[in-house]
């Protein structure tokens, strides 16, 4: 039995890194909403559009292609844009992050990619994660997660990811950022932040990697009913 595991939360909360995990344990298609988004931001700012003219979203969007493919030397799922892979440069381009909630938030952006979404998860065996999957893309998905942690142990994360990566940038920045895009994902008008009535609450401020897969599989093996491995 495949199911569908919707994994909703705040930003850097290392939902990507569980969907993937999970994903490749149970041999199911992995889909990162946020790199979805971070690919229309990138598209609008390099082709300057205007995110208060509806006329010209509408246009942009019918120009962009979106698809993931598996770096062959890495085995890692990169994120492309009309046929480029862009994977680095929207998880490092500050202007990106600052922007994406603001793109996030335009209703004409989220129902092209909700569509796109849908449609990949028709067959079931799939991990998603984003913001709106558990209560938009995928309500009847079997297995629902909500991801939070202490903003702080939040923004730590994120400023050592960045900081791995070559950017310059303080801690205090990064949080102010945190807490924007916490501000527009969960007060915007289209699809908010929300925790799913049935979905499982799992704070992992104290958590390691090993021990949140880990008590996550044992909700999944519930779900599929098959034991732990």
């Amino acid at each position: 039995m495949k199911i569908t595991v919707a994994i909703d939360g705040y930003s850097s909360c290392g939902k990507s890194t569980l969907a993937k995990q999970l994903a490749a344990a149970l041999n199911y298609s992995y889909v990162d909403t946020g790199a979805m988004y971070r690919a229309v931001t990138l598209y609008f700012i390099r082709n300057q559009i205007d995110l208060f003219h509806p006329e010209q979203v509408v246009n942009a969007l019918s120009n962009i292609s979106i698809n993931f493919r598996i770096n062959p030397k890495t085995q890692q799922q990169e994120t492309y844009l009309n046929g480029e892979n862009i994977e680095s440069e929207i998880r490092v381009n500050p202007r990106v992050a600052s922007v994406v909630s603001d793109v996030s938030a335009i209703s004409e952006v989220r129902r092209f990619l909700v569509k796109q979404q849908q449609h990949m998860g028709n067959l079931k065996g799939i991990v998603m994660d984003g913001r709106d999957i558990g209560t938009v893309v995928f309500p009847d998905a079997e297995l629902k997660l909500f991801v939070t942690a202490d903003p702080m142990v939040r923004a730590k994360r994120r400023f050592d990811e960045l900081v791995e990566k070559g950017q310059a940038t303080t801690i205090e920045e990064v949080l102010a950022n945190l807490e924007k895009r916490d501000h527009i994902d969960s007060n915007r008008a289209d699809s908010p932040l929300l925790q799913a009535a049935d979905a499982i609450v799992l704070d992992n401020s104290n958590l390691t990697r090993e021990e949140q897969f880990e008590w996550v599989m044992k909700l999944v093996n519930q779900k599929i009913g098959s034991p732990t491995n």
